[in-house]
C-alpha cells in the first residue's frame, strides 16, 4: 500500500509535501503532483503538510478517488522528480476544494 495524491491537487499543486519526503517519491506534472508508488515508504509525513488535504493513504480513499491509484502509478513514470518545494500557483487557493477537477488534469 502507498499514499496517493488525489483530485484536489489538480490546479492547486502546492508543493509543501515535497520538502518533507525522505525518499523523494513525488513527481511533478504541469498542474498536478503524483506519488511514485514504487518509491513511497508510507511514512505519512507528507499528509499533514498538504494544504489541500489531497494526500490520502490508499486504503482510506473514497470510492470516487480510487482512480487516482492508477493515475499516480501511470503518471509517476512520465512526470519528472521534484525534491524541493516551489511557489504555489497564483490562483491555487481559488481551486482548492473545487470538486470534479479531473477534466483539468494535464498529462
Amino acid at each position: 500500500m502507498t499514499h496517493v495524491v488525489t483530485e484536489n491537487c489538480i490546479n492547486c499543486k502546492y508543493t509543501d509535501c515535497v520538502d518533507v519526503c525522505p525518499v523523494d517519491c513525488f513527481r511533478e506534472g504541469e498542474n498536478f503532483l503524483v506519488i511514485d508508488p514504487d518509491e513511497c515508504i508510507d511514512c505519512a509525513v507528507c499528509v499533514s503538510e498538504c494544504p489541500a488535504n489531497a494526500i490520502l493513504y490508499e486504503e482510506d480513499l473514497p470510492e470516487e478517488q480510487k482512480i487516482f491509484i492508477l493515475i499516480n502509478s501511470e503518471l509517476s513514470k512520465k512526470f519528472n522528480n521534484i525534491s524541493r518545494s516551489k511557489e504555489a500557483y497564483y490562483d491555487a487557493d481559488k481551486w482548492n476544494g473545487i470538486p470534479n477537477k479531473l477534466k483539468f488534469l494535464k498529462k
